[in-house]
């Protein structure tokens, strides 16, 4: 009576239905192409860091005259127009200084306080004035800068077409080769997002009525694709 019981409850149980995955049927020839697209573009954001060290007697002195230095960083930095949402604090730090003496323990001679925001242009022609502006305010660290694009995905669409149009053409070329022709693509993947080789972004001073100015110089970065196609010839 229960061998019955059990097999009408297994039996009213939802059918699950198990996935292929095994991936298409291929009834002719296979072939895998790899193929990069790549485009170019200027970049249109600079991220840099820009910070203050300073250095005390005592922990508190340090943290202090640094805390005051970056005040007047920041509002350098927001009075040439950065925007809030780009200013980021990226490091605050303190470390003791040391004299050492031979066969004596290390004296603690002061302290080293440092404080660093990320800055991100978004008009990198105006980078030379708030780098200017920086200095000006007392930052001693600045570093970078990385540049890239606020809006990379039409470009990386870009890219993808160039992608499938190299590797469409390939398989042409195998197919003709071989004496068949292209009957379909069976799969397609993207196996990567590619940074291809591109100038090393750098600032440089600028003589303008015989003073310096800073600049940040784009260049031209590629952004590319990588795609796996699967092709069946016949």
């Amino acid at each position: 009576m229960k061998t019955v019981a059990l097999a009408a409850a297994m039996a009213a149980l939802p059918v699950v239905a198990m996935a292929d995955v095994t991936g298409p049927t291929v009834s002719g020839t296979r072939l895998d192409i790899v193929a990069q697209g790549s485009v170019k573009r200027v970049p249109d954001v600079a991220i840099i860091s820009a910070g203050v060290i300073t250095t005390a007697r005592d922990a508190k002195s340090a943290m202090a005259s640094n805390a005051a230095a970056m005040a007047r960083v920041l509002a350098a930095l927001r009075g040439a127009g950065v925007a809030e949402r780009d200013l980021a604090t990226a490091q605050i730090g303190l470390n003791p200084q040391y004299r050492y003496v031979e066969n004596q323990a290390p004296i603690v001679t002061g302290y080293q306080a440092n404080n660093s925001v990320t800055v991100r242009f978004r008009d990198i022609a105006k980078s030379g004035a708030i780098l200017d502006a920086l200095v000006s305010a007392g930052a001693n660290q600045i570093s970078g800068p990385t540049l890239t694009l606020d809006k990379p995905e039409a470009a990386q669409d870009e890219a993808r077409i160039d992608a499938i149009k190299t590797a469409r053409s390939r398989a042409e070329l195998y197919a003709k080769a071989s004496g068949l022709t292209v009957k379909r693509i069976v799969a397609i993947s993207e196996t990567n997002n590619i940074s291809g080789p591109m100038p090393m972004p750098y600032m440089r001073a600028q003589m303008a009525d015989a003073a310096p100015k800073s600049e940040i110089v784009p260049g031209e970065q590629e952004i590319g694709v990588s795609v796996t196609v699967t092709f069946e010839l016949s």
